[in-house]
């Protein structure tokens, strides 16, 4: 028992990460590849996939060394990964036929148009839990079949293979012997039924996508195969767990019971909320989403998304070199009491929920004579705040009760000038945990689960609170700075199209 660890694969939108566990879930070895991202048209981002498994094997192998870990006393594996990037396969060569299309990616925004005008919103929404959306693996699946040559030609006849990040390594760990994807990865293609739990034919004719290229469905805690033993020392190890970021953060936080929530401020800022086995339609923008699967259940959680946080942060440093790390920010904005006015809405790909706007972009409003950059800084990390709050206000109408905590991960959380702003424009706690590797913890506590390293009962103890942010602002100053927010967002909205039609 003492040589047991579970290995967790972290694969994210701007790195891959190898993380070592023990088993009492303490992190105890790691190693990290940046991953390059592209962006060869406005609105478009692209990986390479390629890169993006040789990244995480060489993160495995940091891992184990720094560690100084033998494979052989790795007893389970578990992967998460970044949600709804998309890439598509020769079956034969295992070469991709295109870069990975990522979820941040726009390009799919006239089809989704096109979806809507066919009349197939209700469906995808009744079917899948979703809204029609680029930010969905669908339409970026069927692009890719419509514009590199000979691939529909060659998808017909089951000569590729397409999937999600987990599907391309757990494909690649095994040496090609497994295609999978688990239910919470499925649930965020918009080709996933709710109520089948299978693929939907109807959605799949509609986008011309052959049901042959698709991965089979598993629970997100299942024995999906063994690695090959030659990506591990000559060692096969069991892969156990497969869960997507947001939902591996979400288990990793141990919000196990219906109503519990937190929020992940990664490249993106996602909220769930665990609804138990129950599935709640949302009327306020959100989406219905698959939390887990263990044994025959499924658990689901309601989500909102927002699309730009930490890469709000990144403009910040790469986009106007105002900052030389994201640490910084932090330093920046305590140099000014508040914004002085300064609203900054970081629409770059859009608005997520619950606006669900494709055609809103960036702006900063309030500007005057005596703004700096500091304002501006500050103004940018309160947008991550308020953009939390327009999803958790959804969320609490949806939900029929008031959020009492936030749970809380991802780099972000290490600015506690953020943090308590977001507990005083939410009036409502906000928890940092100890763990700070809550998606990577997640993915680990299931694997670990499935191999019965640990029960059930256990789980709670792994991921105590750090410390909690208490809301301090008056109640009447936070609904105006609330109020100045949401008319800054509305401006924004639908600014692209504004342009074309001009």
């Amino acid at each position: 028992m003492s040589n047991q660890y579970i290995l967790a694969l972290d694969q994210g939108t701007t790195s891959s990460r190898a993380i070592v566990f023990d088993n009492q879930a303490r992190p105890v070895a790691q190693g990290q590849k940046i991953i390059r991202q592209s962006y060869p048209e406005p609105g478009w981002v692209e990986h390479d996939g390629e890169e993006i498994w040789e990244s995480q094997l060489a993160a495995v192998n940091e891992a184990l060394s720094n560690g100084q870990i033998n494979p052989e006393d790795i007893c389970s594996i578990g992967i998460t990964n970044q949600r709804e990037t998309v890439l598509v396969w020769d079956r034969t060569s295992g070469k991709p036929i295109h870069p990975a299309i990522v979820w941040q990616d726009r390009r799919t925004a006239p089809l989704c148009e096109e979806l809507k005008e066919r009349g197939l919103a209700k469906l995808v929404t009744d079917t899948t839990g979703l809204l029609i959306d680029a930010y969905f693996s669908a339409t970026k699946i069927a692009w890719i079949l419509d514009h590199v040559e000979g691939a529909r030609e060659k998808a017909n006849k089951g000569e590729l293979l397409a999937g999600t990040m987990d599907t391309w390594l757990i494909w690649k760990l095994t040496s090609g012997q497994v295609h999978a994807t688990d239910v919470t990865n499925a649930s965020r293609t918009m080709l996933f039924n709710l109520n089948t739990r299978s693929w939907d034919e109807e959605l799949l004719s509609e986008l011309q996508i052959p049901r042959c290229i698709l991965p089979s469905i598993c629970m997100s805690g299942h024995y999906y195969g063994m690695t090959d033993p030659k990506w591990l020392n000559g060692v096969a190890v069991p892969i156990h767990s497969v869960l997507g970021d947001q939902q591996a953060a979400l288990f990793g936080h141990t919000c196990l019971e219906a109503g519990s929530a937190k929020n992940t401020y990664g490249t993106g800022c996602f909220i769930l909320m665990n609804t138990g086995c129950e599935r709640v339609t949302s009327s306020h923008g959100l989406l219905t989403t698959v939390a887990w699967g263990m044994a025959d259940e499924m658990y689901y959680a309601l989500e909102g998304s927002v699309f730009v946080a930490g890469a709000a942060v990144q403009w910040l440093e790469e986009g106007l070199g105002w900052i030389d790390e994201p640490a910084q920010s932090e330093w920046m904005a305590s140099q000014v009491p508040t914004s002085d006015g300064v609203v900054v809405v970081p629409a770059f790909t859009g608005l997520g929920a619950p606006y669900w706007d494709m055609y809103a972009r960036g702006a900063i409003f309030g500007l005057t004579r005596g703004t700096t950059s500091n304002h501006i800084v500050r103004a940018t990390l309160e947008s991550l705040a308020y953009q939390s709050r327009d999803v958790i206000n959804a969320m609490e109408k949806d939900a029929g009760m008031p959020l009492r905590e936030l749970r809380v991960d991802g780099g972000a959380v290490s600015n506690d000038l953020l943090m308590q702003f977001q507990a005083d424009i939410l009036g409502a706690v906000v928890t940092r945990t100890e763990n700070e590797e809550t998606t990577a913890l997640g993915a680990a506590l299931l694997a670990g689960l499935i191999s019965e390293v640990w029960s059930k009962d256990q789980l709670k103890q792994f991921n105590p609170a750090q410390r909690m942010f208490q809301p301090l602002m008056d109640e009447v100053k936070k609904e105006k700075l609330y109020h100045v927010w949401q008319d800054a967002v509305r401006r924004t909205m639908g600014w692209e199209q504004h342009q074309f039609d001009s």
